[in-house]
């Protein structure tokens, strides 16, 4: 996946957009963008790739990101499966730092949401009572129009500006000059892994889709996410596992053989080291 530099303004013909996106799945693809972005996921799951750092997203979850930073939302392998149920529903605001004019930036007053501004070249998770105050101001700015929206927008910041709810996602301000090839190839891998997890995937075989020789690999996942690449591989397959266990009445081999083991014996065992509790009883507490 190849980081793709656009610009939202030209496209959208507006300084300032608050967008409600219903998609079977988020489809925009990596990028970045000179303007600023507010994203608050109200339904769907997945892994997002914000600059340097991988995590996992899900109901509720809200960053604020300063210009130029890549990213990337890739949701769980179900959302591809064409399930009408499954939605990726967000709602997103771009705007470009300038709507305020280079004046409002040397107030003395302003100075909270200047600093703002540029701590969010590292991207800011936004959580606590912060992020449900604002998702309710998002819910609200959506069926706003003209004026009223950035009179919204700027509420927003300022109480953003204010807050302690915020937890930074990347350790260092995001420049351009710091973009590499890596964040690409764990983008690749993502998705290589969200496809073929149901079969075995070796060492070798990963590190090919990362250009990587296996050692390389491994040290490069192990920086980028903070656990090894089985580890990892397991995790999404005792995910793919819970599902089944709540949706379907399959067996244990059945569900074993689905999400790649070999034999229900090792299914039980890494389920049971990923959860704590063996995938009888995970399936008998979801019925209680």
């Amino acid at each position: 996946m190849k980081l793709e530099q656009t610009k939202i303004t030209p496209y959208l013909n507006t300084k300032v957009s608050v967008l409600n996106r219903i998609e079977p799945f988020f489809q925009a693809p990596f990028h970045s963008h000179p303007e600023l972005e507010l994203v608050y996921v109200k339904e769907s799951f997945g892994k997002r790739i914000i600059g340097n750092s991988v995590m996992p997203f899900e109901p509720g979850d809200m960053v604020f990101l300063g210009s130029d930073i890549p990213h990337v939302w890739l949701n769980d392998e179900k959302y591809y499966q064409g399930i009408e149920e499954l939605k990726a529903n967000s709602i997103v605001v771009y705007f470009n730092k300038d709507i305020f004019g280079s004046a409002f930036y040397e107030l003395q007053e302003t100075q909270k949401i200047n600093e703002l501004f540029v701590q969010a070249g590292k991207g800011i998770s936004i959580i606590g009572k912060t992020n449900k105050q604002i998702a309710k101001k998002l819910e609200k700015l959506v069926a706003k129009k003209d004026f009223e929206v950035i009179v919204g927008l700027f509420e927003i910041l300022s109480m953003l500006s204010d807050s302690q709810d915020k937890i930074y996602i990347n350790d260092e301000i995001y420049s351009l000059m710091q973009k590499d090839s890596k964040t690409d190839r764990i983008s690749e891998v993502f998705q290589y892994v969200n496809k073929n997890f149901k079969r075995n995937i070796s060492l070798e075989e990963i590190a090919a889709v990362a250009n990587m020789t296996p050692t390389s690999f491994c040290r490069m996942f192990k920086l980028k996410t903070k656990k090894n690449f089985m580890d990892y591989l397991h995790e999404i397959r005792i995910s793919n596992a819970c599902k089944l266990l709540l949706e379907t009445d399959k067996s244990m081999s059945e569900i074993a053989y689905e999400c790649g083991y070999k034999t229900a014996s090792n299914f039980n065992k890494l389920f049971k080291k990923c959860k704590a509790i063996t995938p009888t009883e995970f399936k008998n507490n979801a019925k209680n």
